[in-house]
């Protein structure tokens, strides 16, 4: 499904890929928590990431803001699993009944990373998930 992309989008897409020779798949300005998630090609975040997080520490100190990076996949499943990294996640079940739910099983010493401060994390993952899966919903269990 095509993910509609702002001009400043656009724009950070284009710096994130100059600086690192990665492939951006989209690109969520999250102005409430100040920071920007990149999604990047599966296969390229060792390289979006950098040695000892150099490339995500430089991009961050270019935009003054934090960057949170989320692998791509072919499966709303391992989407939504890495969307909520870097919690551990046990297992995603997908519900497709009136509405599609992501049902998340996540270490319960990793339920607050996955939520993250004031739900930044979940509700980053969820917005994500609906822009590329049509997921409507993600619930921990």
């Amino acid at each position: 499904m095509p993910v509609e992309l702002s001009d400043e989008a656009r724009r950070l897409i284009a710096l994130f890929e100059t600086e690192t020779d990665v492939t951006v798949r989209d690109c969520l300005i999250d102005d409430d928590n100040d920071r920007v998630i990149y999604v990047v090609k599966a296969g390229e975040m060792a390289d979006a990431i950098g040695p000892g997080g150099v490339v995500v520490d430089r991009i961050e100190s270019k935009l003054d803001r934090a960057v949170k990076l989320v692998e791509d996949a072919d499966t709303a499943a391992d989407f939504v699993a890495n969307a909520l990294a870097p919690a551990a996640v046990y297992n995603v079940t997908i519900s497709e009944n009136d509405d599609t739910v992501a049902y998340v099983e996540v270490a319960q010493e990793d339920r607050g990373v996955a939520i993250g401060a004031d739900g930044k994390n979940i509700d980053a993952a969820r917005r994500l998930a609906a822009r590329h899966f049509d997921v409507d919903g993600i619930e921990l269990t």
